[in-house]
């Protein structure tokens, strides 16, 4: 009986000094997070390079000279930081150009001629130079084109006008729900032999700003000249289509296709002190499209990465596990950076994979991090984290998270953890893809805070892992 009593009592001090041991390891993680928190706002760079990337090289599509010098900042910005390894990482990429001004008109018999805000699709062909005029149909789906068929399509533009929808609390859930038509809708037309389309613009404000964004094109249809018009031009055109169903429209575009060209993903990494060969990579996209300066979409990703490593240069904090900053190229018209970095660390077997964070939705304040994974248990292992970000109002730790350019690492890694950044909402689609994405619409606080969260983040995957 003395045995078991003095067993139990054993047991029993181990416990408490297990939890003890846990409760202060905590006690000092939060600590650590504080100080994160603390560079980030005090000692923050991400603002100013921003401004740099936004206001000296601009917006930086693809194949671009913009794009090309951006590579070449961003590879000195991290040099300049003594990372412990920075290299570019070869990727060709498509290389589409605007061209001269768009135009968009409205002619009507009743109404006259009527000027519209419109901007090519990304990757659409142009229209030669008489523009295409012709009568429209307007519909909101892609499926309506079948009921309506070819005898009531052929000839006309085709005008998208679902908007997005506005009772949904995350914006990105009606991005997703409407980008269809901006995705598909010109080879869904091609069907039909419409001669052109337009596009409602993907933004839930109504103004004077058309949204452009890529499309796919189906290579065994015609190739037909896409527009994006704003929302205030859209609801122009619709109710005049009401008042005067035999009305045209005019557009003209001088965009077009130049081929490949060599770019890159520019790569800096912290090498880890115990773990190594786990990485930990965060990242966003260099390039942006060329009628803003990319600011939000995804300037902010991109110093976020960057920044959230050099904060643990500030700290003096070496990581267990390597951290990788990578910001990929060509994800707005290809996503061939993302592809190709997965492809060449499926190839490194002396490489693992084990968390993957994507920052691509803005610089504005953070309200948590979607984490995608396959085992459960790291899963909650994961959403108990948000007990360390509560005191910086990050609230939203959820399932399901991860971002297109991290995406294709699943495909070679499965056990990998992808998580997507997520700040606030609401003011996203306003810019996004505008010509008003544009570095005076970011808060400094707002994008600093966000490198904190990051880091913080990456700090607590590093000294833990992911298992």
């Amino acid at each position: 009986m003395k045995a078991q009593i003095f067993s139990f009592i054993i047991l029993w001090s181990l416990s408490c000094k297990t939890v003890t041991f846990a409760q202060s390891n905590q006690a000092n993680d939060s600590i650590i997070i504080r100080q994160f928190y603390d560079a980030a706002l005090m000692q923050g760079k991400c603002y100013q390079w921003l401004d740099y990337l936004s206001n000296q090289i601009g917006g930086r599509l693809s194949g671009s000279p913009q794009a090309q010098r951006a590579v070449q900042w961003a590879k000195m910005v991290m040099d300049t930081l003594k990372f412990d390894k920075v290299y570019l990482q070869e990727v060709m990429v498509p290389y589409w150009v605007r061209g001269k001004k768009e135009e968009g008109k409205i002619i009507s018999k009743k109404f006259g001629k009527v000027d519209v805000h419109v901007c090519a699709l990304g990757n659409s062909v142009g229209t030669d130079k008489k523009g295409v005029t012709a009568q429209v149909i307007e519909v909101r789906a892609l499926n309506e084109l079948e009921k309506l068929g070819k005898e009531k399509i052929e000839g006309k533009i085709v005008f998208y006008n679902r908007p997005m929808e506005p009772r949904n609390i995350n914006t990105f859930v009606s991005y997703g729900q409407a980008v269809d038509q901006r995705a598909l809708g010109a080879s869904e037309a091609a069907k039909y032999d419409a001669v052109g389309v337009i596009v409602r613009s993907m933004t839930l404000a109504h103004d004077d700003h058309p949204h452009t964004g890529s499309l796919r094109y189906d290579t065994a249809l015609k190739k037909l000249p896409a527009v994006a018009i704003s929302t205030n031009d859209a609801d122009k055109l619709s109710e005049m289509l009401k008042r005067d169903p035999e009305l045209k429209f005019y557009f003209k575009t001088d965009c077009r296709m130049m081929g490949e060209v060599l770019s890159y993903n520019v790569i800096g990494e912290i090498r880890g002190t115990l773990y190594p060969n786990e990485i930990i990579l965060v990242g966003g996209h260099l390039d942006a499209w060329d009628n803003g300066d990319g600011a939000h979409d995804d300037g902010a990703g991109c110093v976020h990465a960057i920044e959230s490593l050099r904060l643990f240069q500030v700290l003096g904090i070496r990581p267990k596990r390597t951290l990788r900053a990578v910001l990929f190229m060509n994800e707005e018209n290809g996503l061939r950076g993302g592809l190709k970095y997965a492809e060449a660390a499926a190839r490194n077997s002396n490489e693992r994979h084990i968390a993957a964070i994507e920052s691509d939705a803005g610089g504005f304040t953070p309200r948590g991090f979607g984490f995608s994974c396959e085992n459960k248990n790291t899963l909650s292992k994961m959403l108990k984290y948000v007990k360390y970000f509560k005191p910086y109002g990050l609230h939203e730790f959820k399932e399901g998270g991860g971002g297109a350019d991290i995406s294709p690492l699943k495909n070679h890694q499965k056990e990998i953890v992808l998580i997507g950044y997520i700040p606030d909402s609401q003011r996203y689609f306003d810019y996004h893809h505008a010509e008003i994405d544009i570095f005076a619409n970011v808060n400094r606080r707002e994008l600093e805070l966000g490198a904190g969260s990051i880091a913080a983040l990456l700090y607590l995957l590093s000294e833990y892992g992911t298992e």
